[in-house]
């Protein structure tokens, strides 16, 4: 009896200091409100590259309810009140003209498992329909998003295929040149160009990813190819995990010029949590995480920010954001430097929502137009590694299409 007695005082001092706490911040307890109200979306989590490294994907040796080696486990979430979340199906660019295809796949299916074994915490979700839908069911909606082109192997019927999967965005690149499109090192001189931005056959890609409706995550690419995009894409574009260039110079980041852009087209930028890319410096605080936000308001308005944490992908977080169960805790600070109720929303899920809903817009217009079938020139992805299937005449073919879609540009740049 006397250990019920005391079991009970414990839960009511519990309760009381908890009280106390919300009491004490009002911020959070309003942060809090808010989270309930509009779903949390993350751009941009890489715990099926932890589960790979860690794990080599044998979800039955791993239980989400306890695993402590991650940023990311389900306690977490929930604590964080992740309303949805893009998985980073991410392999490295080593697998690039080897194994990329059969990598990627194969974290396409850890999401699917992950989705499958805890049915209770993870709705698979492919639309903005799918994301509300699970936020009212109290389930963290799980959408798919490839880190890398060099996952495609230059193939427009991988790309077609990996959406069917349920992939809803793809990386251009990663931190490698593909045979189509250049990475962001190129910027920091540490590599050459090789296409000056986007091949024809990168402009392929852009132009067939309208026509699916999968959103371009320009996280990772040049300045060249974002601007090119930003000039071509019919639907809004996307940073899944990227943050302001004017706050800290860092080449992963977006500067302002590309800033007014990515308003101009509808877009969003999802600020990173990665201490490099906040302070560019190792350490990092919430404060810091925080002038990014204020700056892309300042520069676009809060209509085009969103949330990419970058969790499971990085090695240095700032202080209070370790883990995703802290991420409330940013904005509440945002509420505290006079965010409205209405511009928080929006940066929580509303923003992503308006630019998912407006890609799959695009995609429905888009319905009567078919499929490009032209490949890539074979001379552009010849390695030991490659037959020539399908091949024969391709080359002659391909000059054709390439004329067409350069037509196709240039009309469109004349209408508007």
């Amino acid at each position: 009896m006397l250990s019920e007695v005391i079991s009970a005082a414990y839960l009511a001092l519990w309760i009381s200091s908890c009280a106390f706490a919300s009491a004490e911040d009002p911020f959070m307890t309003r942060a809090l409100q808010l989270m309930s109200e509009t779903p949390l979306i993350d751009g941009h989590n890489d715990l099926p590259w932890q589960l790979l490294k860690q794990f080599n994907n044998e979800l039955n040796k791993v239980d989400l309810n306890t695993l402590e080696t991650t940023h990311t486990n389900i306690p977490k979430i929930k604590k964080g009140r992740l309303g949805a979340q893009f998985w980073s199906a991410y392999v490295p660019c080593e697998t690039q003209y080897k194994d990329a295809v059969r990598q990627t796949l194969e974290q396409i299916d850890v999401v699917h498992r992950l989705c499958q074994k805890y049915p209770e915490t993870f709705m698979f979700a492919t639309s903005s329909q799918d994301i509300m839908e699970a936020f009212h069911m109290n389930k963290t909606a799980s959408l798919i998003g490839v880190e890398g082109g060099h996952s495609l192997d230059s193939s427009l019927g991988t790309l077609r295929a990996m959406y069917h999967l349920g992939v809803r965005y793809l990386t251009l690149t990663h931190s490698c040149n593909t045979p189509w499109a250049d990475n962001w090192l190129v910027d920091t001189g540490s590599e050459p160009s090789q296409h000056n931005g986007l091949s024809p056959f990168g402009k392929q890609i852009i132009v067939e990813m309208n026509r699916l409706g999968m959103l371009i995550d320009l996280a990772h690419v040049t300045e060249a190819v974002m601007n090119q995009v930003l000039d071509m894409s019919e639907a809004p574009v996307i940073f899944s995990h990227s943050s302001a260039y004017s706050i800290c110079p860092h080449k992963r980041n977006v500067p302002d010029d590309v800033l007014t852009k990515v308003k101009a087209k509808g877009g969003i930028v999802m600020v990173n949590f990665y201490n490099d890319y906040v302070t560019c410096s190792k350490t990092a605080n919430i404060s810091n995480v925080a002038d990014h936000f204020d700056h892309i308001k300042k520069v676009a308005g809060a209509e085009i920010i969103g949330f990419g944490g970058d969790y499971d992908g990085v090695t240095r977080l700032p202080e209070g954001l370790e883990d995703v169960s802290k991420v409330p805790k940013v904005v509440a600070e945002l509420l505290r430097r006079g965010w409205t109720d209405e511009e928080t929303k929006a940066a929580l899920g509303n923003n992503l929502l308006k630019v998912l809903r407006e890609a799959e817009k695009v995609r429905d217009n888009l319905k009567g137009k078919s499929p490009d079938d032209v490949p890539i020139p074979f001379n552009e992805v010849k390695t030991s590694c490659r037959t020539s299937y399908g091949y024969r005449n391709a080359g002659a073919v391909h000059s054709l299409g390439t004329l067409a879609l350069v037509l196709t540009l240039a009309l469109q740049a004349l209408i508007t």
